[in-house]
């Protein structure tokens, strides 16, 4: 006899049956389908919509929102994987959508993971995108800005997708559960209100990943009396031990992550600096990056203020250089404890001003008593009249260092906090003094 093909089909996973068909089922992104909102009324309105980014983090619903703007307008749904796909796909897509066009059908084509696409693949499309044959939808976790070449940016509109609160997920899990065509709701569950909680909290905002647990604990778990399927919190907690981080040390959660740890410890949030520190470590970012970024903020907000916070950053840089992990967490979290605890002063940015300067002055002449003189003082005159400040009284004696141009310039601004304002005060006490004392003394030295 000849054999049959099997006609067993493997179900889907559960967060793909459950994937909204209609805007009703939509749940999430208030701020973008929400009643008013601009794809609220687009939809409501059946207008088409031009091209599109949307830009947000995993099950968020970027995939679904697009499928649902294509069914309710009845246009023709292409989805692609940039992962998977490359240009001749985009030629058969074409193709396609221009016989649908013919037939009066527009095509929407969702290009998952578009920063994937080489700059190549992505011009490819510019095109057709501006000839509106299709209608592009490109998701993407990557900030569109770095990944997504000019051009098509500037012929498609960004939405920006936020992680689903946990209201949301557990709304989402709720319906799982009731749902007796495409859900649980065929099976007699009974799935603890801890459970649901802990599920939608773990979640990080992913609602595919909150279903795939939800879907894990009850197909795991053996049913009792009746035939009942009891999940508690410690099978919730088995099937989703603990939140992933949502950390790519190429992508946009690294440098807003790393923003974040920057500005709390110049804000002085002690907690804060420590959570997106071990938020970082944990996700496996390079310890030295961190490091070098508290040695600049060490001179950058704090400097002066406590001339130690810099001392202390380096020593902690050596000793972590010497250890290396996991000991160096140790001295990362004390260089962290010790900046974000110290008083703050960004005086440092006096550099700034000056370079400004340089820059509106152009470059002058060294006036001659500043000139080395050891090269040519007695033909040329260099350094003659520069007055030696330790054969004076205090080591110190008034006499200008600025070109002329600049005499009268102010850059250094004196912070108020820890130890600069005595520093700035004795600064200020000589400058007095100078004005006070009209011309210099008389007395010269060697340029040592």
């Amino acid at each position: 006899m000849e054999k049959t093909a099997s006609l067993f089909t493997p179900p889907q996973p559960l967060a793909a049956r459950m994937r909204p068909r209609t805007l009703n089922e939509f749940v999430g992104q208030a701020h973008l389908v929400g009643p008013g909102r601009l794809l609220w009324r687009s939809l409501k309105a059946g207008r088409p919509f031009s091209s599109m980014i949307f830009w947000g983090p995993p099950g968020s619903g970027k995939t679904t929102l697009a499928r649902v703007m294509a069914s309710v307008l009845h246009c023709q749904f292409v989805s692609l994987s940039a992962v998977m796909s490359g240009v001749a796909d985009l030629r058969r897509v074409v193709e396609e959508a221009r016989r649908h066009q013919n037939q009066g059908r527009r095509t929407v084509v969702l290009i998952d993971e578009i920063h994937r696409f080489n700059k190549a693949q992505q011009d490819a499309l510019l095109p057709h995108v501006e000839e509106g044959l299709i209608t592009l939808v490109g998701a993407t976790t990557e900030n569109p800005y770095f990944e997504i070449i000019g051009p098509l940016l500037s012929r498609a509109k960004i939405f920006i997708f936020e992680p689903l609160r946990e209201v949301d997920v557990r709304t989402i899990l709720e319906a799982a559960l009731k749902d007796a065509d495409r859900g649980l709701g065929g099976l007699k569950t009974e799935v603890g209100g801890e459970a649901l909680d802990y599920l939608a909290a773990m979640a990080g905002g992913d609602a595919r990943r909150a279903l795939n647990a939800l879907e894990l604990a009850v197909m795991s778990t053996d049913p009792f009396d009746a035939g009942v399927i009891r999940v508690d919190l410690a099978a919730a907690r088995e099937c989703m031990p603990r939140r992933d981080l949502m950390y790519d040390r190429a992508g946009e959660a690294h440098y807003d992550t790393l923003s974040a740890f920057i500005k709390s410890v110049r804000g002085s949030d002690v907690d804060a600096a420590l959570y997106w520190l071990a938020r970082m470590l944990t996700a496996g970012e390079d310890p030295r990056l961190i490091m070098r970024r508290l040695l600049i903020l060490a001179a950058e907000d704090i400097g002066l203020a406590d001339p130690q916070a810099l001392v202390q950053t380096a020593a902690a840089s050596q000793a972590l250089s010497w250890v290396g992990l996991p000991e160096g967490q140790y001295h990362l979290a004390q260089a962290t404890l010790y900046l974000a605890l110290a008083p703050k002063s960004n005086s440092t940015q006096a550099y700034f001003r000056a370079q400004a300067a340089l820059e509106d002055q152009g470059v002058t002449r060294v006036p001659a008593p500043l000139q080395d003189a050891h090269r040519d003082k007695k033909g040329l005159g260099h350094g003659q009249g520069y007055l030696y400040p330790h054969n004076f009284p205090g080591h110190w004696v008034d006499q200008a260092y600025l070109p002329a141009d600049l005499r009268q310039a102010s850059f250094y601004e004196p912070g108020t906090e820890g130890e600069e304002p005595e520093l700035a005060a004795r600064w200020r006490g000589l400058k007095n003094k100078g004005g006070k004392s009209g011309s210099p003394g008389s007395q010269s030295g060697e340029d040592p």
